[in-house]
């Protein structure tokens, strides 16, 4: 996690590659909790695609963008 409030995220992706246990340490608690919840469940593909390239007020990135860089890097470890 780069240039967010959030300083890590934590999570697994079940063998159909599907998102489940996500967690964040830090950051703006009961956002990122119903953020969790609505990506339990979902393909990796279908968060990154929904979740690249959101902002945060005037920063670059947000915890949702720093989450699907996160599944980048683990879909090309694949």
């Amino acid at each position: 996690m780069n240039g967010t409030c959030a300083r890590q995220v934590n999570y697994q992706v079940d063998e159909n590659n599907k998102i489940k246990n996500v967690e964040f340490v830090n950051g703006c608690d009961g956002n990122l909790k119903g953020l969790a919840m609505l990506l339990e469940g979902m393909e990796v593909e279908d968060a990154i695609k929904r979740l690249e390239g959101i902002t945060c007020g005037s920063n670059a990135t947000s915890c949702p963008d720093q989450l699907a860089k996160a599944l980048l890097e683990y879909k090309t470890k694949e």
